[in-house]
């Protein structure tokens, strides 16, 4: 019997994944920014702008924040073959497909089981990407294909239609979503506007909709065809094939409290009053987003030129397309991620919603575009884009992190040592970050560098220990503990011994513990053609005994 195949998108290279190392990040304090003073309750001074490649910062923060994000909004590079001054958006279309799936997966583990990530895309990839979100995501958990108006005069082009138009897909972390993870949209004074009190009806204004409907069910469309006579004498009956909404009982008793409306002279198709008390504090939002509601790139580049002087990027995203995200995917204070930070939009909006957010941008723009714009947002200084629909004034801030450098480094030898750059600390929170445990250096205890739970401790040194300094170390943590030892070598006993007289140690020796685990050194996973590596036969790693040393014979 043939095996069942699943529907799936291909292309060259997609079994190949990198082995991506988990990085530690490190604050700068010098570029981290906070409004002097608290000027409210829901300031959130604990935001985060990361500079470094994206890849590889999603992984950083997986241990941290996996299922903590309630939206991510992305504006990737289109693979349209444009030169970007900030991203070389040319990449062949395989490639981009690969590295796409891979920061797609990472972002549905950070995403919360009721979040949503919302992409921007053009027609080039738009069909493709839909695809692989699919696969990523699960089609049940597609939640919609907005289509925003992000240019609102027509271009002539070679092709014959002008693309006046992006994509934003959007898709849930599950089913969770459709429950509670999404907002209506306030209304606007247009629709609010629709509410009218025609006939001064004591319960206020109203709006009518209509009251006859179409079905299949026979029987229940026959005895719903009853005749209504109007106020002006006129008998009336749904059109063939329509039938009212309602019993006769319960029409009646609608029209005698004036809850049926017949038009201003009495003599039109009965109505049903919906009464803006009773309506929902919301309308639902449409994925069709014209321009005059959410602005375009145009009004994204005012907002640019406004803030710096020139606009600096070809397509930035307006402020009022994040806000109307932010707006459906998002409440106060939750937590929003951008792993293409651009100009610092998302976290711009953000901020001036009372979200918390994390940004990510590898290029040098993370400084001279997104930092001094958020340092504007924060002072209360920047009066374009949202700040006055949101009524911002200031607050909160940001913290500045970079990814710290690869753990490893081959030497002249063609050996794997540990980057010079690391001193204890950073050596102690990469391996605690690698093991899966939460650094904390413990006040009390030198040898505690951090923990998974209660009870289980890691300790982290280059040093050789000896079997004196293992058995001071197990009497000292006791026998409900346990401790992984990650040391440059031990001696005096072999593995087997150690374990037998230490239960409560599990010891390893570094570099080696991790040496398979990652692709080192490998710093850059950019949406750039040229930072990918080429194919190469899989290498034979050199014998290491030298520089770990063999395990001791009794």
């Amino acid at each position: 019997m043939a095996q069942h195949q699943k529907l799936e998108l291909t292309w060259i290279g997609k079994e190949l994944r990198p082995r991506l190392e988990p990085r530690v990040l490190f604050e700068n304090t010098e570029r981290s920014y906070h409004a002097k003073h608290r000027l409210g309750d829901t300031d959130h001074f604990d935001n985060r702008l990361i500079k470094g490649d994206n890849l590889l910062a999603l992984k950083a923060l997986e241990s941290e924040f996996a299922g903590k994000v309630k939206c991510v909004f992305i504006d990737p590079p289109y693979n349209t073959g444009s030169a970007f001054e900030h991203y070389d958006d040319g990449v062949e279309h395989s490639i981009w497909l690969g590295l796409m799936r891979d920061r797609l997966e990472l972002i549905r583990g950070l995403l919360a089981p009721n979040g949503s990530l919302w992409i921007t895309i053009d027609d080039t990839e738009s069909h493709y990407l839909k695809v692989l979100c699919d696969e990523v995501f699960g089609r049940k958990n597609f939640v919609a294909n907005v289509v925003w108006e992000k240019v609102y005069t027509p271009k002539s082009n070679g092709r014959g239609l002008s693309a006046d138009h992006d994509h934003l897909l959007v898709y849930a972390r599950s089913e969770k979503w459709f429950d509670s993870g999404w907002n209506m949209l306030p209304r606007s004074d247009e629709q609010q506007g629709r509410f009218k009190n025609l006939d001064n009806d004591p319960d206020g204004p109203w709006r009518t909709y209509p009251l006859d409907v179409r079905t299949e069910d026979g029987a229940k469309r026959e005895k719903y065809r009853y005749e209504v006579i109007l106020p002006s004498g006129r008998t009336v009956k749904p059109a063939a094939g329509r039938h009212w909404a309602l019993p006769l009982d319960e029409f009646n008793r609608q029209r005698a409290s004036g809850e049926i409306y017949f038009g201003k002279d009495g003599n039109a198709m009965p109505t049903r009053k919906v009464y803006l008390k009773n309506a929902k504090q919301g309308v639902i939002a449409r994925t069709w987003w014209p321009y005059k509601e959410v602005t375009g790139n145009q009004d994204a580049k005012r907002e640019i030129l406004a803030l710096f002087g020139d606009s600096g990027f070809i397509t930035p995203k307006p402020e009022a397309l994040l806000q109307r995200v932010l707006t459906i995917a998002t409440n106060p204070g939750d937590l929003v991620l951008d792993s293409f930070g651009g100009s610092g939009t998302t976290g711009a909006v953000a901020h001036k919603m009372g979200r918390r957010w994390i940004m990510v941008e590898i290029g040098d723009h993370a400084d001279t575009h997104i930092v001094p714009r958020l340092k504007k947002v924060i002072d209360g200084e920047d009066r374009g884009g949202v700040t006055e629909s949101t009524g911002w004034k200031g607050g909160g801030g940001f913290r500045y992190y970079t990814l710290a450098p690869t753990l490893l480094k081959t030497d002249r030898w063609g050996n794997l040592v540990i980057n010079p750059a690391y001193d204890p600390a950073m050596l102690a929170a990469a391996m605690c970050k690698l093991e899966g445990f939460t650094y904390a250096p413990s006040d009390a205890l030198w040898w505690q560098h951090g923990h998974s739970s209660e009870r289980d401790l890691i300790y982290v040194t280059t040093q050789t220990l000896s079997a004196e300094q293992l058995a001071a170390l197990s009497e000292e943590l006791g026998e409900d503990r346990s401790l992984l030892v990650c040391c440059g070598a031990y001696r005096g006993v072999t593995a087997a011994q150690a374990a037998e007289r230490w239960p409560n140690l599990t010891i390893k020796k570094i570099p080696k513990m991790v040496k398979d685990r990652c692709e080192w050194g490998h710093d850059d996973y950019s949406l750039n053609v040229k930072n990918l590596p080429m194919a190469q036969a899989p290498a034979v790693q050199p014998s290491q005994d030298d520089l770990f040393g063999e395990e001791p014979v009794a």
